[in-house]
C-alpha cells in the first residue's frame, strides 16, 4: 500500500518564506496532496546556500527497500535572470544545522528552470534500508546561487 510523507512542521526556516512573504508554519504551502503552484516557498531572490528544513509526517515501515521516491516541484524566479541551483536532501533524525542527523538520499538539480516542474528521485535498495525511524524524517533544501 503507498504511502505518502508530506511536511507537516518547519524544522528550520531561514531565510525562507511562502508565496504571501510569510515566516511561520510555512510548510503549509508545500503540503498538499496535488500540486498547487498558487502556494509555494521560497528563498531569498540571490541565495547563498539558503537551507530550509521540513519535517515529514510519520509513515511506517513498509519492509522492503524499493519504491521509496521522493518528488517536489521547484523553479527559479522569472526575474532571476541567473542560475538558481536546488539540492533536497531527505535526512533522519535532523535536530539542527549543527546536527543534521544521518544523510539518507541527495538529489541536485542545476539551474532550475523558469516554470514549476516536478523533480523526482527515488532511493537506491542502500538507501532505503538505512532508514531506522520513518516517524523521523526530513526534506532539506539549499537553494544556491552559484
Amino acid at each position: 500500500m503507498a504511502q505518502f510523507g508530506r511536511p507537516n512542521a518547519d524544522t528550520l526556516i531561514g531565510a525562507w518564506e511562502d508565496e504571501l512573504g510569510g515566516t511561520s508554519d510555512i510548510f503549509n504551502s508545500i503540503d498538499e496532496v496535488s500540486p498547487n503552484d498558487s502556494d509555494y516557498i521560497t528563498s531569498e531572490f540571490a541565495p547563498g546556500s539558503s537551507p530550509y528544513v521540513a519535517a515529514l509526517s510519520a509513515v511506517t515501515d513498509p519492509n522492503v527497500n524499493t519504491g521509496h521516491t521522493i518528488r517536489y516541484r521547484a523553479r527559479k524566479d522569472p526575474s532571476t535572470g541567473a542560475a538558481v541551483d536546488l539540492i533536497v536532501e531527505l535526512r533522519e533524525g535532523y535536530v539542527n544545522e549543527g546536527s543534521p542527523g544521518t544523510l539518507i538520499a541527495t538529489d541536485t538539480e542545476t539551474n532550475l528552470p523558469t516554470a514549476f516542474t516536478t523533480f523526482s528521485f527515488t532511493l537506491s535498495g542502500v538507501e532505503a534500508d538505512s532508514i531506522t525511524d520513518y516517524s523521523d524524517l526530513f526534506l532539506r533544501f539549499v537553494a544556491d546561487q552559484p
